[in-house]
């Protein structure tokens, strides 16, 4: 039995299959939909994997569950998913930024390459049909209730993804399993007081936003929305700082540093260079920073739009340099991707054998995916993360 219609619960039983030709391998969905987040991941284009073959550096990219997965990804790596697909006719291809996508730019090449397989290997599909409880049986094999019926398995995969809502964990906890608290991962920062909102759509290829008062910063491109501030270094922020920001209940003071890895020292002697010329500084745009928001930095440092660089006095320089590197705003609350929503928490990770990815609590039971207490930043780790654990627990599952 495979719990979940998801990517995970999808990869497992469909390697269930190939490695167990004689098994019958049933999926079981709650709800109405299959592979809801494949079709959504990438804006609809499915962002499979991401470009990165080290070791070291792929677990890098996981606030939580790094050290796990270290010997999860040697067994099945990145390459080993670039081959899975490929096999199966699914060729991907890479972007600058280290995303891999299928070559059709659709994620609907991924789900019609999972429902080819298991109609090949006639795996069952049920969906609206929710798992109300699993009990280790003296015989060895696991009792699995459903709001509709009752099964027998000699394996259970539970691949149920990621939840905002502890209920969602019930028939886990009943197992003895635990749950570390679900916080969510992966959002924007709402800056409603600031009228930088007013800027949205624009961007800056590399910017440094740090939470004050602690030591999490990132730098990387930074996108300017109707709610506040997104973008890649604001999402990798929202992920590693996840467990700080539910504790200030996401009100706390960001700072930007538009120039990316500037201080304040250094800014003063660049823009001191300017310092002769007649130019208006609003007309002369530093940092590859857009018109607007360089416009916008000027007001904000108190200086007119009508004043050349000549003109620009110690106090005021000092002024520019500041607001360029330490750029200071309210945050009050967040936004995160409904459809795309990834969480920090699930099931405790002590519990589970990575080897196997077997529970350590109820022999024969596996777990893979995000119901784990194990997200990654955006760019393809989260699917990553499924795909090696869903293999693992696929492997051993009938062993």
């Amino acid at each position: 039995m495979v719990i979940g219609g998801g990517a995970a619960g999808f990869f497992s039983a469909i390697n269930v299959a190939v490695n167990f030709p004689e098994s019958k391998v049933i999926i079981l969905e709650k709800s109405n939909k299959l592979l809801s987040k494949v079709k959504v991941s990438g804006g609809g284009r499915c962002n499979v994997t991401h470009h990165c073959f080290e070791i070291n550096e792929l677990i890098r990219n996981y606030p939580r569950g790094g050290k796990e997965l270290r010997q999860v990804f040697s067994q099945f790596s990145v390459q080993d998913t670039i081959d899975w697909f490929l096999k199966r006719g699914v060729k991907l291809k890479t972007e600058p930024d280290g995303r891999m996508f299928p070559e059709s730019n659709s994620s609907e090449t991924i789900i019609n390459c999972f429902l080819s397989e298991v109609q090949r290997l006639d795996i069952s599909v049920n969906i609206n049909e929710e798992v109300l409880s699993i009990e280790y049986e003296k015989s060895g094999r696991l009792n699995v209730k459903t709001s509709r019926q009752s099964y027998m398995a000699d394996a259970v995969i539970c691949s149920i993804g990621g939840h905002n809502q502890l209920k969602n964990y019930d028939f886990l906890k009943k197992c003895g399993h635990n749950i570390d608290e679900l916080i969510p991962s992966l959002f924007t920062l709402n800056l409603p007081q600031s009228h930088i909102r007013e800027l949205m759509g624009l961007s800056v290829k590399n910017g440094t936003v740090k939470v004050i008062g602690t030591k999490h910063q990132y730098t990387g491109p930074v996108l300017i929305t109707h709610w506040g501030l997104s973008g890649p270094a604001v999402l990798k922020l929202s992920a590693f700082a996840a467990n700080d920001f539910f504790k200030l209940n996401y009100q706390a003071g960001i700072s930007v540093n538009w120039t990316g890895t500037f201080n304040e020292e250094q800014l003063k002697e660049e823009l001191s260079h300017q310092l002769g010329s007649k130019a208006l500084i609003v007309n002369t745009p530093l940092f590859e920073m857009p018109k607007r928001l360089w416009e916008y930095l000027i007001l904000r440092s108190d200086i007119s739009l009508s004043k050349p660089w000549i003109e620009l006095g110690k106090k005021q320089l000092n002024k520019l340099a500041q607001v360029l590197c330490n750029d200071i705003y309210d945050m009050h609350g967040k936004t995160t991707f409904k459809e795309e929503f990834v969480t920090s928490g699930g099931i405790n990770l002590k519990e589970v054998n990575f080897k196997t990815m077997e529970s350590k609590l109820i022999p024969g039971l596996f777990f893979c995916g995000e119901v784990l207490n194990i997200d990654g930043i955006t760019g393809g780790f989260n699917f990553q993360n499924a795909w090696s654990t869903a293999w693992i627990a696929a492997k051993n599952a009938l062993n």
